[in-house]
């Protein structure tokens, strides 16, 4: 399972977008089952994550924060006698180490987290670091901001990047394990969720763009009602695209070591996020206004599945991710959902786009 995190549905080609460059989503989409109707069901990041391990909303019940003991994880559950899969996740995601997110990733058999996002308080450093001077707001107001530009510091390099040694940690697994069977590989990013840092050699990929603004340093969005230029909210969606192009590299990644191993035979392949994200749209910046506008709430999400072998296709019945595929992943594992997991597996809509429910969450 690849996720990621702010994943913009209408900025992907597999949904009409024909301006971001981002062919390998265009090549993900012909080898898997592309659905038109996944729609978020908790909101933000880690409510959806305890959607993703437990198969039920977790909004009616709890607000942002840890696994409680009575939550089922499939995970968990997947480790135990009879079915003994092997779990693994590798994150840059840093919402699971702080307060709120403790304990989910202890629910998988073994984990790696890459440092660095989002002002992570990662590089120790007492002096102040050096922004542009024209970067947009200082440091955007907040802590973060400040630490953000520490570690930028020390990602000059894409090999640095947190993303990059995600993917790479889980092509390793890959590596490693492909000739052992009921195993479960989650590679997380939080990307391309603001700010959208990346490297010099995606932003060439707009080059028309960036060789003529002229504004503001600009790739971290405040959330609220727009109060940028038109120029800045354009740079802003670029930068956002140039992250995007990024994600897409390290997507191609998994889909040629899907080929060369020859793991399409027999290997899931899911890819979804938890939201997206108002990048000017509706005049808002953000995610966490209500309601929950179709450019936040409609998502993209991918199904390759080896069972029915349908691939090039699209679906149009109504799912929910963050609560349908724990019990699609155990289905798929030979393992039954628990009683308290309300989702439903996705393998009839995967197949042939039978229903599997009539409204959502």
């Amino acid at each position: 399972m690849v996720m990621y995190d702010t994943l913009n549905r209408h900025h992907l080609p597999n949904y009409g977008c024909d301006w971001t460059v981002t062919p390998n989503f265009r090549r993900l989409g012909e080898r898997t089952v592309t659905f038109d109707r996944s729609y978020v069901c908790s909101m933000p990041c880690m409510p959806a994550r305890r959607d993703l391990h437990t198969g039920r909303p977790n909004f009616l019940h709890l607000s942002w924060g840890p696994m409680e003991p009575y939550c089922d994880s499939m995970f968990e559950v997947l480790k135990q006698e009879p079915h003994h899969v092997y779990s693994h996740l590798t994150t840059d995601h840093y919402h699971y180490f702080e307060d709120g997110g403790l304990n989910y990733h202890q629910r998988y058999s073994t984990w790696q987290f890459n440092r660095g996002q989002e002002g992570d308080p990662w590089i120790g450093q007492v002096a102040d670091p050096c922004p542009p001077e024209s970067v947009y707001g200082g440091y955007n107001g907040r802590p973060k901001g400040r630490q953000d530009w520490i570690n930028r510091d020390y990602l000059r390099h894409e090999e640095e990047h947190y993303q990059t040694r995600t993917f790479r940690d889980g092509m390793e697994f890959i590596s490693r394990n492909r000739d052992e069977d009921n195993w479960f590989l989650q590679i997380e990013t939080f990307d391309p969720h603001e700010p959208y840092f990346s490297h010099g050699k995606y932003k060439d990929l707009y080059a028309e763009h960036y060789d003529r603004y002229q504004g503001r340093h600009f790739d971290w969005p405040p959330y609220g009602d727009v109060r940028q230029t038109p120029q800045e909210l354009e740079h802003l969606r670029y930068e956002y695209g140039a992250l995007l192009s990024q994600c897409d590299a390290n997507l191609g990644q998994i889909l040629r070591v899907m080929d060369e191993y020859r793991m399409w035979d027999d290997t899931m392949l899911i890819v979804w996020t938890d939201h997206g994200f108002l990048l000017g749209e509706r005049d808002m910046l953000g995610k966490v206004s209500m309601p929950f506008y179709e450019e936040v709430a409609h998502t993209p999400f991918f199904v390759w599945d080896p069972r029915s072998g349908k691939r090039n296709e699209r679906r149009q019945a109504l799912v929910q991710p963050s609560i349908d595929l724990a019990p699609t992943i155990m289905h798929f594992h030979g393992a039954a959902p628990t009683a308290d997991m309300t989702g439903n597996d996705l393998a009839p809509v995967i197949a042939d786009d039978t229903p599997v429910r009539d409204a959502g969450m």
